[in-house]
């Protein structure tokens, strides 16, 4: 697993409303999952997203801290969006960002949309 910081734009929208904008996420590379975008919390529209009481754990970044589904309209995505405030030492760029299930949401990058990928979280 790696973590870099980058200067690519990422964009992060559900049902046209933009829940999250950064010009400095820090992606994480993970074998065998897609690339994953953290953005810090200033840049994450949580006026859409709603917190829950799930917690789930990876053998490379820790515990999860926070958990979110996301509400566009009547409809609620849940658990789509988290965060490790304290992650494993090797993982430390993305401590108190947040994250969102790219399978779920349309995700741009400098301005591309980018294929939602199918992963084993959902078939």
């Amino acid at each position: 697993v790696d973590a870099l910081r980058s200067t690519r734009t990422v964009r992060v929208e559900l049902e046209g409303a933009v829940l999250a904008e950064s010009r400095s996420p820090v992606m994480v590379f993970e074998t065998g999952l897609p690339t994953r975008y953290y953005m810090a919390r200033t840049e994450v529209n949580f006026e859409y997203l709603v917190p829950t009481a799930t917690v789930t754990e990876c053998p490379y970044k820790g515990v999860t801290s926070a958990y979110w589904s996301v509400r566009v309209d009547d409809t609620l995505h849940d658990d789509l969006v988290w965060s490790y405030d304290f992650p494993t030492r090797q993982l430390l760029p993305i401590a108190g960002l947040v994250a969102f299930y790219n399978e779920k949401v349309d995700t741009f990058v400098d301005g591309v949309a980018m294929e939602r990928p199918q992963t084993h979280f959902f078939k």
